[in-house]
C-alpha cells in the first residue's frame, strides 16, 4: 500500500488529472442505483494520495500553493458529478427541438460549476494538511464546508451529498436521525478517506481505529433501530397512491388532456384487493390535474364522482391567481386537497422553485437573449412557507418534487404533521439513475425526521415509507397503477432532536481542531 500510495503521490500531468477524474467517477457507484458503498472509499483514499502530492514551490504565495489541491478536487468533483448527473440531459430531450442546445450545459456545464465546491473543499484542506490523521481530518472538516455551501448557495443544490454513499439501506439510514445528512458528510468523508492511512506511517493505528469505531457505531445503531426499539403503530388511515406512467411528450400535448385526467380517475376508482380496505386519501403525482383546476368546473364534479363523501384527494396541480389589474397572473406549482364532495378544502404551494426550470434567474438578462423559462410564460411564483394539508384529520406536510432534498425545507409546522408528504414526476429523467437517486434523499428525509414519506409519481418511485426509511408499499419506475397502504406512525423523537442541527457545527469544530494541532505538530516537526 506504501508503494501504491507513493506512485499516486508522484503522478504528473495528464496521468494525474485522470486519476483524479475517475476518483470521482468511481465513487458514483455507491448512489443508487448501484448502492456500492465500498466505492468511495476507492475514491476518498485515492483523494488524499492525490493531495498528499499536491504541492507548489515553497515560496509561492498562498493562492499558488493551494492551486494544485483546487485543480485536483475540481478534477475529483467534475468526475463525480459528470458521472452521478449525466441523466440531466434526458429533461432537456423531451422538447428536443427547443432545448437540445443546453444538454451540454445540463451534462458538462452544471458539474464543471458544481466541480468548484469540492476545488474548494480540497484546497480548504490543504491548508491544514499534514502527514497523519490530520489530513483526513481536515478532509471531513473542508468537504463538510463545502458540502454546506453547495447545498445553501444560490438558492442550493445539494443533490448526491457525499453521505448519502455511506446510507445506501435503511440499516445504515439510521444515523441520519441523529446527525442529519450535514453531519453524515463530515462523519463519511472521515470514514471513507481513512483507508489512505494505510499507505503511511503516521497516524495510521489511531486514524483507522477512530474510522472503525464510527462505522461499527453506525452501523450497530442501524441494527439497533430497525430490530431493536419497538415499531410506531400504524395510524389506521389507508392511502392509495396512484402512478399514472404518463410520457411526458403527452403531458405537454394539449389534446390529451382529458385522456390524462381521466386515467387517474380510473386508477383511483378501482377496487382494492379483495379482503383490503378502502382508501381514505388517494394521491395524485405533481402536476396531476393536465389544467387549471378552478378554470374547471367539471372537473371537480367528475372527481366527486369518484371520491365516497368521506374520501379526500391530494393532487398536484397548476395554480393561478390574479396579480392585479393590467398584470399577468401569477402561477403556482401546488398541491390541492378536495373532499368526496368535489370541493376544494386546502392547497400548498411549492417554496423552493428550480432555477431555469421553474423561474428565471436574471429574467430580464437571459429575455433580452431570446431564452425563456422552461416551465411557462413567465414562470412560476414562490410561496412563502409550507402550510399542512389537512385531510380527515391528519395534517400532511407538503414537498413538491426536489424540495425533498432539502432538509432545511422541512420547517416547525410538521411537528404536527401525520407525515411527510412528496408529489414528483421524474419521467422527465427516464429510467436513468435520477428516479432511483430523488427517491433516497426523499426517504432520508423521512429518517431524518422520523415521520413516514408518502410519495407518489407521475412515473419514477411511488411508495408509503415507514419513519425509518423501509419502504411498506411501493411502485417502480414505469409500473403504472396504485398501490394501497395503511399509513405508518411517527417516532417519538427525544430531547436530542432539539440539538440535532447544532451538532453539525460541533463536528466541523471538532475535527477542525483534530486538523490544527496535527498541522502545528507537522510543521514544528518540519522546523
Amino acid at each position: 500500500m506504501e508503494r501504491l500510495a507513493g506512485t499516486v503521490m508522484l503522478l504528473s500531468g495528464k496521468r494525474r488529472a485522470l486519476v483524479a477524474f475517475l476518483a470521482g467517477l468511481i465513487g458514483v457507484l455507491a448512489l443508487p442505483p448501484f448502492g456500492f458503498l465500498a466505492a468511495l472509499f476507492v475514491s476518498f483514499t485515492l483523494l488524499v494520495w492525490l493531495l498528499d502530492g499536491a504541492t507548489a514551490a515553497p515560496e509561492a504565495g498562498v493562492i499558488r500553493r493551494l492551486a494544485p489541491a483546487f485543480r485536483i478536487g475540481w478534477l475529483f468533483g467534475f468526475g463525480y458529478f459528470v458521472g452521478g448527473l449525466w441523466w440531466l440531459g434526458n429533461a432537456l430531450l423531451v422538447e428536443a427541438d427547443a432545448f437540445a442546445w443546453a444538454v451540454p450545459l445540463a451534462v458538462l456545464g452544471l458539474p464543471a460549476f458544481l466541480a468548484f465546491y469540492y476545488g474548494f473543499a480540497a484546497a480548504l484542506a490543504r491548508l491544514f494538511w499534514s502527514d497523519g490523521m490530520g489530513r483526513i481530518a481536515a478532509l471531513a472538516f473542508a468537504f463538510g464546508v463545502g458540502e454546506w455551501l453547495r447545498g445553501t448557495l444560490f438558492t442550493g443544490f445539494p443533490w448526491n451529498a457525499v453521505g448519502y454513499g455511506m446510507m445506501p439501506v435503511p440499516l445504515l439510514m439510521q444515523s441520519a436521525g441523529f446527525v442529519g445528512i450535514a453531519g453524515m458528510n463530515v462523519l463519511a468523508v472521515f470514514v471513507f478517506a481513512a483507508p489512505a492511512l494505510l499507505g503511511t506511517r503516521r497516524g495510521r493505528v489511531a486514524g483507522l481505529g477512530l474510522a472503525l469505531v464510527l462505522f461499527a457505531a453506525h452501523v450497530g445503531y442501524g441494527v439497533y433501530a430497525l430490530h431493536v426499539l419497538p415499531l410506531p403503530e400504524n395510524q389506521a388511515t389507508v392511502i392509495r397512491l396512484v402512478q399514472p406512467v404518463i410520457d411526458q411528450a403527452m403531458k405537454l400535448d394539449d389534446s390529451a388532456r382529458a385522456d390524462i385526467f381521466e386515467k387517474h380517475l380510473a386508477l383511483s376508482a378501482a377496487k382494492p384487493a379483495e379482503g383490503d380496505k378502502r382508501p381514505d386519501i388517494v394521491v395524485w403525482p405533481e402536476t396531476s390535474i393536465p389544467f387549471i383546476l378552478t378554470d374547471n368546473p367539471d372537473a371537480l364534479v367528475r372527481i366527486a364522482q369518484v371520491l365516497d363523501d368521506d374520501q379526500v384527494l391530494i393532487a398536484g396541480a397548476v395554480r393561478t391567481e390574479s396579480a392585479g389589474s393590467g398584470k399577468a397572473p401569477r402561477y403556482y406549482n401546488s398541491i390541492y386537497a378536495i373532499d368526496g364532495k368535489g370541493q376544494i378544502i386546502g392547497a400548498a404551494d411549492k417554496v423552493h422553485l428550480v432555477p431555469f426550470g421553474e423561474y428565471m434567474p436574471f429574467a430580464d438578462v437571459f429575455e433580452s437573449l431570446g431564452v425563456s423559462p422552461v416551465a411557462m410564460p413567465g414562470g412560476f411564483s414562490a410561496a412563502r412557507e409550507h402550510p399542512l394539508l389537512n385531510a380527515l384529520g391528519k395534517g400532511l406536510y407538503p414537498l413538491i418534487c426536489y424540495e425533498a432534498i432539502f432538509p432545511s425545507e422541512i420547517g416547525p409546522a410538521s411537528e404536527g404533521a401525520a407525515a411527510l408528504l412528496n408529489v414528483t414526476n421524474d419521467a422527465w429523467f427516464g429510467n436513468t439513475p435520477g428516479p432511483y437517486q430523488h427517491f433516497q434523499q426523499a426517504r432520508l428525509r423521512a429518517v431524518e425526521r422520523g415521520m413516514p414519506l408518502i410519495r407518489a409519481a407521475n412515473n419514477g418511485i411511488s411508495a408509503i415509507v415507514d419513519a425509518r426509511g423501509e419502504v411498506i408499499s411501493g411502485l417502480s419506475y414505469d409500473i403504472a397503477g396504485f398501490v394501497d397502504a395503511t399509513l405508518p406512525g411517527r417516532i417519538a423523537q427525544g430531547e436530542w432532536s432539539k440539538w440535532r442541527d447544532w451538532l453539525f457545527p460541533v463536528l466541523l469544530g471538532l475535527f477542525f481542531l483534530v486538523a490544527s494541532i496535527s498541522r502545528v505538530g507537522f510543521r514544528n516537526r518540519l522546523n
